[in-house]
């Protein structure tokens, strides 16, 4: 569904743009809504609401006796907020979102399937820089082809 790199920065009003592709793709699959979360690897994940729905339907059916869900779901939930990008497709990220991830304003947003991330330029790049060269190691172990 989202898929590329894009960068963007916050504006001076503290707005993001969602990408133009990104835009299209949901206004394709109707979608109006999306929410924003605390993602892993210092990202944030922003979700259209239909997938939202179904990675929450997930996480509330994690045992609540377990710690470690408890722990999980209370970070994961309570940095979630809800955004309605504006027609030119821009959303203002709430302060903690950004404190997370530490984004000032330069941003790569990336298309990972069924999410977007947003991460502050810099990490992104550490990230890959540090990713690329297992690539192949990684899809070796994972995919089963």
């Amino acid at each position: 569904m989202f898929y590329g790199e894009y960068e963007h920065s916050i504006d001076r009003k503290g707005r993001l743009i969602l990408p133009a592709r990104f835009r299209e793709v949901a206004k394709e699959a109707g979608v109006e809504k999306f929410f924003l979360t605390r993602g892993l690897d210092r990202c944030i994940f922003m979700f259209a609401e239909e997938e939202w729905r179904s990675q929450e339907q997930k996480f509330k059916n994690l045992s609540f006796t377990k710690q470690e869900a408890r722990k999980f779901n209370r970070i994961f939930f309570s940095g979630t907020a809800e955004v309605v990008p504006d027609r030119q497709g821009r959303f203002i990220m709430p302060q903690y979102l950004k404190d997370f991830a530490s984004i000032k304003k330069d941003t790569i947003i990336i298309g990972v399937s069924n999410r977007i991330e947003i991460w502050d330029i810099d990490l992104w790049r550490e990230s890959y820089s540090n990713s690329r060269n297992s690539y192949e190691d990684i899809a070796e172990k994972m995919i089963d082809v």
